[in-house]
């Protein structure tokens, strides 16, 4: 069943889609910003536009302590408080305490696919340093394991997996509406929750 046009406004809660490289986050959150109405934001072109350099040579500069708190700053005050969707880079909510900032912000889903979809869509990606090693393929085998349980009790998962972008942006929207209504309520916000029309 084809979901209705949703209407929202800057006042709505953030919504901030994480998840391993590769599993369609920025452009699921395009399509998803289009149907909400809201602003698109991808934190690695953020940064990138922020620092002046691109992410690999971020890496190489500075190290990925110092990238891990650009993360951590951008979420914590780097982009608009509200009416966004937050395209957010693969290791962003793996540092301590950055569940519980995620969290705090706005609504969390968590974007997944098989390991299989993910090798092949990473594979031949020369712009993500955590990849940038002897054996990618270990590597990434290696920060799934690691990461996938974080995503996973962060937000609410949603397969990308054998699905086109409007049907796992319906899927995002039905979730993003129940639980920024949830959001609004345990956070006493003012903002009203979002409206459903034809």
């Amino acid at each position: 069943m084809k979901l209705m046009r949703q209407r929202f406004t800057e006042n709505n809660p953030n919504l901030y889609l994480i998840g391993f490289m590769g599993v369609g986050k920025s452009a699921v959150g395009r399509y998803v910003a289009r149907r909400l109405g809201m602003r698109f934001i991808d934190s690695d072109h953020a940064i990138e536009e922020k620092e002046g350099l691109g992410i690999p040579a971020i890496f190489e500069k500075f190290g990925e302590a110092a990238f891990r708190k650009m993360e951590r700053d951008f979420i914590e005050g780097g982009h608009p408080p509200r009416g966004c969707v937050v395209s957010c880079g693969g290791g962003l909510p793996i540092e301590p305490g950055m569940r519980e900032l995620l969290l705090s912000k706005g609504v969390v889903v968590c974007l997944f696919a098989s390991e299989k979809t993910i090798l092949e869509r990473t594979a031949m990606n020369n712009r993500r340093p955590m990849l940038n090693v002897a054996d990618p393929v270990a590597r990434t085998r290696l920060l799934m394991a690691k990461r996938m349980p974080i995503y996973m009790h962060t937000g609410t998962g949603i397969s990308t997996e054998n699905r086109d972008l409007p049907e796992i942006s319906d899927h995002v929207v039905r979730v993003y509406r129940a639980e920024s209504r949830e959001f609004l309520r345990l956070h006493g916000e003012g903002a009203s929750a979002p409206e459903q029309s034809n």
